[in-house]
């Protein structure tokens, strides 16, 4: 295909468009096969929406975030499990380029088009040894697994004494021979397509190149010290990461949205009696699709505003991004719960397997259950900081 560096972001997003027919036919199919088809995934790399956050020097765009987030609510309107790993590894471009540059190299050099997978949770144990550290865990939830080629996973470092700190916290980089996928992990009642298995790492030997502070990800440190000068990398992780989890829960009520109004146009509980003639549903669903509408719009706002002052060069303020974090949350569960509203006015059909509302809506719930939607936390320190002071450290690094 065409360089995607001449194309540009909105060649991505019109490749997205025009996969739409081709996700939607095979949805069906990742769900019981409990992860996306190897053609579905070939068919979202050749997209370019993977490259979107990666660095230029390595065959990748820099494009402007929400540009991503609408490729990723575009491909969840029309199949959520493909979006949902879409938002995830496609975050993970942007942490490598971060990382130490022969790590880059390792990743990128010989394939532009690599997947990397995750979860960052601190699982995993890490004993210090000559040129790297001895590593070992367990991991839940590694989305879109089964298509990359390496992984960032979370773990402890033990100190002199053997103890694990939590202040000791990285992210490992390691290739797939490294590590094993547990193929039977992942029998779920929502967003099953993901293919989100578990994780082993088993003693593997990991070289302190291949690894990074996790705190310095979150704060910012990170990427200061790696030297990126594009406005990309001086983004907050807070308006990436949860917002590639929120910007799929969005398109998967859009999609749940245009799939309801399909059928509801000829839709009749009895002869002579449509469903469009309702005004009592129809109100609903417009106010659904109002919030629907509305949580989109905050998430782009607020990326596209933070985005603009890292082009200008400024700081983008601790209260903005409290303000990222708020709306991110609270899209999550706007979203879902004008889902509900809509689901519960489709009628019996509306249940129906072979239809994809069904779907969608579970799907939908599923991702609710990310750590990243937790609300409570996010919602104190929002308050907390419009009020002038600091949250609690655990929830601030979050933020």
């Amino acid at each position: 295909m065409p360089a995607l560096t001449t194309l540009g972001a909105p060649e991505v997003l019109r490749r997205v468009e025009r996969l739409t027919p081709f996700l939607q036919a095979q949805a069906e199919s990742a769900e019981k096969l409990g992860r996306l088809p190897d053609e579905t995934a070939q068919a979202i790399r050749q997209t370019g929406v993977m490259r979107l956050l990666q660095p230029t020097r390595w065959g990748g765009l820099e494009a402007d975030p929400a540009a991503f987030f609408k490729a990723v609510m575009s491909i969840a309107a029309a199949c959520g499990a493909s979006g949902w790993v879409t938002g995830i590894v496609g975050i993970h471009a942007w942490e490598l380029a971060l990382c130490d540059p022969k790590l880059q190299k390792e990743v990128w050099a010989d394939d532009a088009d690599v997947w990397i997978a995750s979860p960052y949770a601190p699982l995993g144990r890490a004993t210090p040894t000559e040129g790297g550290y001895r590593f070992s865990g367990r991991w839940q939830f590694s989305s879109g697994t089964d298509h990359c080629q390496w992984i960032f996973l979370g773990g402890l470092i033990a100190d002199e004494a053997g103890n694990f700190d939590p202040a000791r916290y990285y992210h490992f980089v390691l290739p797939r021979p490294d590590y094993t996928i547990v193929d039977d992990s992942w029998d779920v009642v929502g967003l099953r397509g993901t293919g989100s298995k578990d994780i082993i790492v088993d003693d593997a030997f990991v070289p302190a190149y291949r690894t990074i502070e996790a705190l310095k990800v979150l704060d910012g440190r990170a990427a200061a010290e790696s030297g990126c000068q594009s406005p990309l990398f001086r983004m907050p992780w807070s308006a990436l990461f949860p917002n590639g989890i929120t910007s799929a829960i969005i398109g998967i009520a859009e999609g749940a949205l245009a799939a309801h109004l399909s059928v509801q146009q000829e839709r009749a509980s009895a002869p002579g009696n449509h469903a469009r003639a309702d005004a009592f549903a129809l109100a609903a669903v417009g106010e659904a699709a109002s919030e629907i509408a509305a949580s989109r719009a905050q998430l782009l706002g607020n990326v596209s505003t933070m985005y603009e002052l890292a082009v200008a060069g400024k700081e983008i303020p601790y209260a903005l991004r409290a303000q990222g974090r708020r709306d991110q949350v609270r899209g999550s569960w706007r979203a879902v719960r004008a889902l509900d509203e809509i689901f519960a006015r489709s009628g019996g059909g509306g249940l129906r397997t072979s239809g994809a509302l069904q779907r969608l809506w579970r799907d939908a719930h599923a991702g609710l259950n990310h750590f990243i939607n937790v609300a409570d936390g996010v919602y104190s320190a929002y308050s907390l900081t419009a009020m002038g002071m600091s949250p609690p450290d655990g929830v601030r690094l979050t933020i």
